[in-house]
């Protein structure tokens, strides 16, 4: 057995069966070893931040790494962006990199490079293998490596490690159960939660699920804490009967407003609330830095179980959710809130919205509350373009469920080829395309950081010379498309695009 099939077949056994793809010569192997090796669902990217980005949405939902399969270090630096959006939101996943035969690299040919120094900063294990019958052993390991860090590991494939015979397939590697805190984490919390001061229960992670949020709320219900998730979160468990909750604003401004009398600060699943960026004069955290800060558990710990102790703490009872009203349809001109409501009115039960869009996010996350049951996944990382492979990663993770990106127009063109993979694989993706024709959010941030705009400046946020045509961009690949002008058209649009298979894109036209 050649090295390449001992390692598709101990992914595997290891319980990887999906592998987002953009080869070259050094991974040949590997995809020939894909046609002999039964159980590895293969699915084509045209760019490396596509793979990247879909396998990060595909863990997020299933909970398990997916592989990927990256050109020699410079297809890995393609895509770093959306690993590092993937290593932000702790998921899994498993990359194997190509690399020159080992004989080779010391010629230096062209795409020799520091491989391994490109991949750790968002790698919690990385290993070049040098022996194919260790590749194997170092595939189960790399699996193995993934699911206990909730993080990426990266696996460096040498050609001639992966052509030589002598590979071995490794049983797959035990991965420890969560850890408990302590029991003196949980008395510390409530005796927080008891004091008469103002406490923050600040969430991400596993507390956002629908079981954290019902969990929290018990908390908050007996306690009078306040909740919050983080500004940008992994997956969130939202709409009607889900228990709502609000998020840390992006404004700095508006976070340290809404946060100025928390004198208690307890971080469930996630670290403190940083700003996502510094600014002349302001703060750097959304809390007050003389705040008390207690750790009630950490992303890696069992932050299920943490809360369930805490609620079981104040003997708080589980309570319903209580319902709230249901969104309506809207008419007439496009505005942010209309869209947004009109969306959240017609959105199919179980969905998965992705959303990328900073300076029109409030509008849908305050109407998605009350649409129907869905799963929010988020740009946690602030790496730009997460949108169309998220939705791509989503929908192969979760057939069966609509995915639906609220899409901005800047971002989406950083990885528009997401669309070519979900009409290849035809997949159920609706993707919104909120067309103001700029970087928005660069306009706010130039005054929040005190700069004086001028011509250049505005020239660098503009992307209306030329207009992008959305409708040619997204059909050329394959996605069937439609413009909104009105918000009666954008509702038509919607409902054809859930009562169909397949991709669709809707502009939707912003004044």
């Amino acid at each position: 057995m050649i090295g390449a099939e001992s390692l598709v077949r101990t992914l595997v056994a290891s319980g990887v069966d999906t592998c987002f793809a953009n080869p070259g010569t050094s991974e040949m192997h590997f995809v020939a070893a894909l046609d002999r090796a039964e159980g590895m669902r293969s699915v084509l990217g045209l760019f490396e931040g596509v793979v990247t980005g879909a396998a990060d949405a595909y863990a997020r939902m299933t909970g398990k790494p997916a592989a990927t399969l990256m050109h020699c270090g410079p297809g890995l630096a393609n895509g770093l962006s959306l690993l590092h959006n993937a290593m932000r939101a702790r998921v899994p996943i498993v990359n194997i990199v190509g690399d020159e035969a080992t004989y080779h690299a010391p010629l230096d040919p062209p795409l020799t490079t520091d491989t391994e120094s490109l991949a750790r900063p968002s790698s919690v294990w990385v290993r070049r293998v040098m022996r194919t019958e260790d590749l194997g052993e170092a595939a189960a390991s790399a699996v193995q490596a993934a699911r206990q860090h909730r993080g990426i590991a990266t696996l460096i494939l040498p050609s001639d490690v992966s052509w030589n015979d002598g590979g071995v397939v490794a049983a797959p590697l035990p991965v420890p159960p969560r850890a408990k805190v302590s029991d003196s984490a949980i008395r510390d919390a409530a005796g927080m939660l008891r004091s008469r001061d103002e406490t923050l229960l600040l969430m991400s992670g596993d507390a956002l699920s629908e079981q954290g949020l019902a969990l929290a709320h018990r908390i908050a219900a007996a306690s009078g804490a306040r909740l919050s998730a983080q500004t940008f979160n992994t997956r969130v468990a939202r709409g009607q009967g889900r228990y709502p909750i609000e998020r840390i604003p992006y404004i700095v401004d508006d976070a340290v407003r809404e946060n100025a009398g928390v004198k208690n600060l307890i971080l469930v699943g996630t670290g403190l609330p940083v700003t996502f960026f510094a600014y002349p004069g302001k703060p750097g955290l959304a809390t007050p830095k003389d705040a008390s800060v207690h750790v009630l558990a950490r992303p890696d710990d069992d932050v299920i179980d943490a809360l369930a102790r805490l609620a079981g703490e104040f003997d708080a009872p589980a309570r319903p959710v209580a319902p709230r009203p249901l969104p309506q349809i809207q008419r007439g001109k496009i505005t942010p809130a209309g869209a947004a409501e009109t969306l959240a009115a017609l959105l199919p039960a179980q969905s998965i919205i992705i959303e990328e869009a900073i300076t029109l996010r409030n509008f849908f996350f305050a109407a998605l509350m009350n649409a129907a049951p869905h799963d929010s996944l988020e740009n946690i990382g602030g790496a730009i373009g997460a949108g169309p492979p998220l939705a791509t990663g989503a929908a192969i993770a979760a057939p069966g469920r609509r995915v639906v990106a609220a899409q901005a127009d800047g971002s989406a063109l950083y990885t528009i080829q997401g669309l070519w993979t979900q009409a290849r694989e035809n997949l159920d993706v609706t993707t919104i395309v909120l067309a103001n024709k700029k970087y928005a959010v660069l306009f706010k941030e130039l005054a929040d950081v005190g700069a004086v705009p001028g011509k250049t400046a505005n020239d660098l946020f503009e992307i209306d010379r030329p207009a992008i045509d959305w409708i040619k961009l997204s059909e050329s690949m394959g996605v069937e498309a439609a413009r909104a002008e009105s918000l009666e058209q954008f509702a038509d649009l919607l409902r054809n695009s859930f009562a169909r298979r397949g991709p669709f894109l809707i502009e939707l036209m912003f004044a």
